[in-house]
């Protein structure tokens, strides 16, 4: 089920290439590394999910690529940018192969079950 996204018509003109571009780098970067990397983990410091996913992949071997943006105060604005663009709400923010698989509890339920292996081919 795709989640709803305000139509491009229901900005006002004046706004929408702002909306368009807000934090667009953040987003860019984001995106490259995702395509760049078999996985990558999107997180920020102090987060201690981010820590037992990046742990959580050490544990299986699994070589991945880490991105931190900030901390809980800091750069929360240019965050908010990435969970509009992948409708997650929180972080860390895991793609494998390109594709958000979600955040800390469903990595560990991907690597338990084996299905990462599988995603990654191995």
């Amino acid at each position: 089920m795709p989640r709803q996204i305000l139509e491009e018509s229901r900005l006002h003109p004046a706004i929408r290439e702002h909306v368009a571009n807000l934090h667009a780098d953040i987003v860019h970067n984001v995106q490259a590394a995702a395509a760049s990397n078999a996985v990558l983990v999107v997180g920020m410091s102090g987060n201690p999910e981010c820590r037992k996913a990046r742990k959580a992949l050490d544990g299986a071997g699994v070589t991945h690529q880490y991105l931190e943006y900030g901390s809980y105060f800091s750069q929360w604005r240019r965050r908010n940018a990435l969970k509009m663009w992948a409708g997650w709400p929180t972080f860390p923010m895991v793609f494998v192969k390109g594709a958000l698989v979600g955040g800390n509890h469903d990595l560990g339920r991907l690597i338990a079950s084996g299905e990462l292996k599988r995603l990654l081919g191995q």
